[in-house]
């Protein structure tokens, strides 16, 4: 198993408009976006054949890209179908042919797979609930300076929220609070207990009986997590980010929130949009400081008891790392008290 055996977002769906060429990377790969004449996704290495320019500065011709220096020309299968100097005596030939990769599209995002000899063939992550009937989704974008496992171990990490995100989302209160930590199948599973409050400005509206949450944590391999909190009746939320390796230190984080909120879930929007952000920002700023520290210094952590969720994690990310596959390491279950 290999991380190029994933599919990994490249593009939102609207994003990837008819005659628009976008540039992106993925795992140290370039590659050029398009849409064929029948409205599906394309992905080339963002590579000419010709003299080495940059497809994705070319533009989009009945379905086909032309390269910006000489106008050579390639199909959706990365064939050179056309070379303007060559006139009538063009031929095609099968060494003229860019590197192509697999896509999907699948709940408004544009997936790509690098890999062609696969160990297993996986699908595109289901967003949860999106464009569900009585849910709402929010979906942002943000890049990190740092790398995929230092991301998605932020992501579902509770001690750092009181003083990452102090008042907006928790506050230290040392409030003790257990969890049960299982990584089984390739997956952290998380479930928390003795949670009724400490949710930042909008505690009382998410929470205003303060019944205990309901609030579980999950990170599927390779680059996933997803965080759910239900609190009573019209009070669900899901927290779910898609994190991808653009290079070594380098992570593009798509992120929805999906909500229902009852009758408030239109006016509610707009807020949940903004925290979302604020949260996110915030969260960039910390793990860019992690990663320039740990350019100078190297990756040695000081584990608590707090942190198996991440050390569990980074079995899961180091097991593929080695070309192993994840889902044979022991099925672990630990329960840990810690105070936020």
């Amino acid at each position: 198993m290999q991380f190029a055996d994933f599919w990994y977002i490249v593009a939102l769906s609207d994003q990837l408009k008819p005659n628009t060429v976008l540039a992106r990377s993925l795992l140290g790969e370039w590659l050029a976006i398009f849409r064929a004449e029948d409205g599906q996704a394309v992905a080339l290495r963002d590579r000419c054949l010709h003299r080495n320019s940059r497809l994705s500065a070319g533009k989009v011709c009945r379905g086909a890209l032309q390269c910006s220096y000489h106008g050579w020309i390639y199909d959706r299968n990365g064939n050179v179908i056309a070379v303007p100097a060559e006139g009538d005596s063009f031929k095609p030939s099968q060494q003229r042919r860019a590197k192509c990769y697999a896509t999907k599209e699948q709940d408004g995002y544009i997936y790509v797979r690098l890999a062609d000899d696969l160990s297993e063939d996986f699908h595109p992550f289901s967003m949860p609930h999106y464009q569900e009937p009585g849910w709402e989704t929010v979906r942002v974008i943000n890049r990190f300076a740092n790398n995929v496992t230092n991301c998605v171990e932020n992501f579902i990490d509770i001690p750092h929220t009181a003083f990452v995100h102090p008042g907006i989302f928790r506050t230290s209160r040392q409030q003790k609070l257990e969890m049960i930590v299982e990584r089984c199948n390739g997956s952290v599973l998380v479930e928390y207990r003795n949670e009724t409050s400490n949710l930042g400005w909008y505690s009382r509206f998410l929470n205003e009986q303060g019944v205990e949450i309901k609030h579980s944590d999950r990170f599927y391999m390779p680059n996933i997590t997803c965080v759910e909190y239900k609190m009573g009746d019209n009070r669900h939320l899901f927290i779910t980010s898609q994190s991808i390796p653009e290079t070594e230190n380098s992570t593009l984080v798509y992120t929805d929130v999906t909500y229902n909120y009852g009758i408030w879930n239109k006016l509610a929007r707009p807020f949940v949009r903004w925290t979302a952000q604020h949260i996110i920002q915030q969260d960039v700023k910390i793990l860019g400081i992690q990663g320039e520290t740990i350019a100078k210094y190297g990756t040695q952590f000081y584990h608590t008891p707090a942190d198996t969720i991440h050390v569990f994690v980074e079995s899961i990310r180091d097991a593929i790392a080695r070309g192993e596959n994840p889902r044979q390491l022991p099925h672990q279950s630990v329960k840990v008290t810690f105070w936020v």
